[in-house]
């Protein structure tokens, strides 16, 4: 299983993958950070596409192609807003990971790279975004063989460790 999920620092933009993830908001239509980056680096023909999807709602996912970025596909999830914990916050970030793996599977997507989704504007806490994300991907690879790779990116070296720690020890059990 440790070889089918990594963490590394980077640009998610870069990465030649089958997918990326975008930490999207419930437009689709480009924003800040991860967001913004990848609507930048993928071209007007993304925002086209993405027009006609009509929106995401939280926890959901949705597929387009990457037109301009090393990545054939990326997939949209929209993750929520953290408000505390009083909200469902945790299950909902954990149904983004389902939902863009279940697409994955659907698309023959063998390679997939995750940001730390919400955990930049949308305030949720670092080091509990990537337990849920670690949780959330180690048990649907248990179950699916066909993604062989699972990378999370963080924009640095500590959110790179961060995630570092959470698989050592996730692993471990």
């Amino acid at each position: 299983m440790t070889a089918r999920l990594q963490a590394i620092k980077g640009d998610i933009t870069t990465l030649k993958v089958d997918a990326i993830v975008n930490a999207a908001n419930s437009s689709l239509l480009g924003g800040g950070g991860v967001d913004g980056a990848i609507h930048k680096a993928a071209g007007p023909d993304l925002y086209e596409e993405c027009r006609m999807l009509g929106g995401c709602s939280t926890g959901e996912a949705k597929i387009t192609r990457g037109y301009r970025l090393p990545a054939k596909w990326v997939i949209h999830t929209v993750g929520p807003i953290w408000n505390e914990g009083r909200r469902g916050e945790e299950q909902k970030l954990a149904r983004c990971y389902r939902n863009s793996l279940l697409l994955a599977v659907q698309y023959g997507i063998r390679t997939i790279a995750f940001p730390a989704i919400s955990t930049g504007a949308y305030g949720f806490p670092y080091a509990l975004a990537v337990q849920i994300a670690v949780q959330e991907a180690s048990e649907f690879l248990r179950s699916h063989n066909s993604i062989h790779q699972v990378l999370f990116v963080a924009y640095d070296e500590a959110g790179r460790k961060c995630y570092e720690e959470v698989l050592s020890h996730f692993l471990k059990e």
